[in-house]
């Protein structure tokens, strides 16, 4: 390579030069701060380690995926693989012959060590990974950091020096992902085996580019694991309730923000369903991963595709409905399937369950029917609304992130009753007490379906009547004072 950097930088060439005595500062210019040739000359190097590491690698299509998703985890900070991706690095650097940059500074031990953290690190970010335990989620706006733990986001003491720093990784990510993310689009997302992951912006798509890493971090599904003191999302109560439902095969659909627990109670509750009972899943992106987790299951996972005519969520639903479910689990409710799910629970397929984004129980067949009329047909909105208050949402779970923990905070039967919905709450969780108390009874409709099943319906644990019944007492005196 020339002073000037024109011709293209080549390993055996620079390795050639390494061979014999070094040259001095002035020749080589790559004296540690005096020239900018220092840097363009590793700048190249990491170019060149970048190209190697990107290529396919593999003789058969799962080989190379393997070493794709291998790439990814190094990229994401999972230490095995680091050490794998370093080897290779180390490997190259001893058949190209380079062994060092002769008067080149760098914080790291070896040579190698300072190229993986150009093409591989994540630059701060390896320090927010340093303290992994807990870590659920980062967080990247510009250069700010914010780290997750317990369903809590908090700014992190760390920051980018420069948003350069974080289109360097986005860029890493998506080479390693065969993805792009460029000016024609400007976004992209990875998704690891584990259940791992990151979705990204750039600029002109939003103000400053973005980076989140979700972890996997869940291993247990079990309702009576839920109960522990590691979770407390609900008591053992509840979860006597939530088997009984399950049992008696109420359609469930389940409601909370972002990171509530969604996703983790909707597989605690498949975890509890026979493991010969077919179930359909179906995922606009695999999260739930059945057979992942429970590898005995019956079950069928779709991941469909809106941008795919030949892969829609329509199509999916089409060939699930042919494929014998007993139950449908679909990830989360979306404009362009409303119709085919509400179509599914009213034909037969009960025990089906969902999440579906709304406020409080009351709004979700009403969120449900607006998503449902989106597609242009005529409908009948209030009769919409009561079918699917009736046969879709039959009982609602809502989730709620209380005190550094992900609860269950309501269970609710929801139904109709002159010209509006309304909802019974079967249990609630009281903050005040840290309890879950149980309210009202299943109506006659409910109660029906739990005889039906042969299930006896739950009855209010002994002394907790008497105990609302002495709150509710002292309560009229209360007002009346105030």
């Amino acid at each position: 390579m020339t002073g000037e950097g024109q011709e293209r930088f080549s390993p055996a060439v620079f390795s050639s030069r390494l061979r014999v005595e070094p040259p001095s500062a002035e020749e080589a210019g790559i004296t540690a701060g005096k020239t900018p040739e220092n840097g363009e000359i590793f700048a190249r190097l990491a170019d060149e380690i970048r190209a190697y590491l990107a290529a396919p690698r593999g003789l058969t299509e799962e080989e190379r995926r393997q070493y794709g998703e291998r790439l990814n985890r190094a990229v994401l900070g999972f230490a095995k693989d680091r050490e794998h991706v370093l080897a290779l690095i180390g490997d190259w650097l001893l058949r190209h012959r380079i062994h060092r940059m002769p008067e080149y500074s760098h914080p790291y031990e070896t040579l190698a060590g300072a190229l993986f953290a150009e093409v591989i690190g994540l630059n701060v970010l390896e320090l927010v990974l340093a303290e992994r335990s807990g870590l659920e989620e980062i967080q990247v706006v510009g250069t700010r950091i914010y780290e997750v733990r317990g369903g809590r986001p908090a700014l992190s003491r760390y920051a980018f020096g420069s948003v350069r720093d974080v289109e360097r990784i986005q860029q890493n990510l998506v080479l390693y992902n065969n993805d792009r993310i460029n000016p024609r689009k400007r976004w992209a997302e990875v998704m690891l085996q584990d259940g791992s992951r990151v979705t990204m912006t750039g600029f002109g798509f939003t103000a400053a580019p973005t980076l989140t890493i979700r972890f996997y971090t869940v291993q247990v599904f079990r309702l009576d694991a839920l109960c522990g003191p590691g979770y407390e999302t609900m008591d053992n109560t509840v979860r006597e309730l939530l088997l009984q439902a399950l049992e008696a095969r109420f359609n469930l659909v389940i409601i909370g923000p972002t990171n509530s627990g969604k996703t983790h109670l909707m597989k605690a509750l498949i975890a509890e369903l026979p493991d010969e009972e077919r179930i359909v899943t179906l995922e606009n992106r695999f999260e739930m991963m059945i057979h992942r987790d429970f590898p005995n299951k019956n079950a069928v996972e779709y991941e469909f595709d809106e941008d795919d005519a030949a892969h829609r969520s329509a199509q999916a639903f089409k060939l699930a409905l042919r494929q014998s479910p007993q139950r449908i689990v679909h990830a989360e409710i979306r404009d362009q399937d409303a119709n085919i799910y509400v179509r599914a629970c009213t034909r037969g397929h009960e025990g089906s369950m969902t999440t579906v984004h709304a406020n409080t129980l009351e709004d979700v067949p009403e969120a449900v029917s607006d998503m449902c009329m989106l597609d242009g047909r005529s409908m009948n909105p209030e009769r919409l609304v009561k079918r699917i208050a009736e046969y879709v949402t039959q009982l609602g779970i809502e989730m709620r992130i209380v005190n550094g923990k992900r609860r269950i905070c309501r269970i609710g039967e929801v139904g109709w009753r002159d010209g509006s919905v309304v909802v019974k709450d079967w249990v609630r969780y009281d903050e005040a007490s840290g309890c879950w108390r149980h309210h009202e009874p299943p109506s006659s409709r409910a109660a029906e379906r739990f005889r039906r099943y042969g299930v006896e319906p739950f009855r209010q644990p002994e002394g907790e009547e008497d105990q609302e019944k002495q709150a509710a007492a002292s309560r009229p005196s209360e007002v009346m004072g105030a």
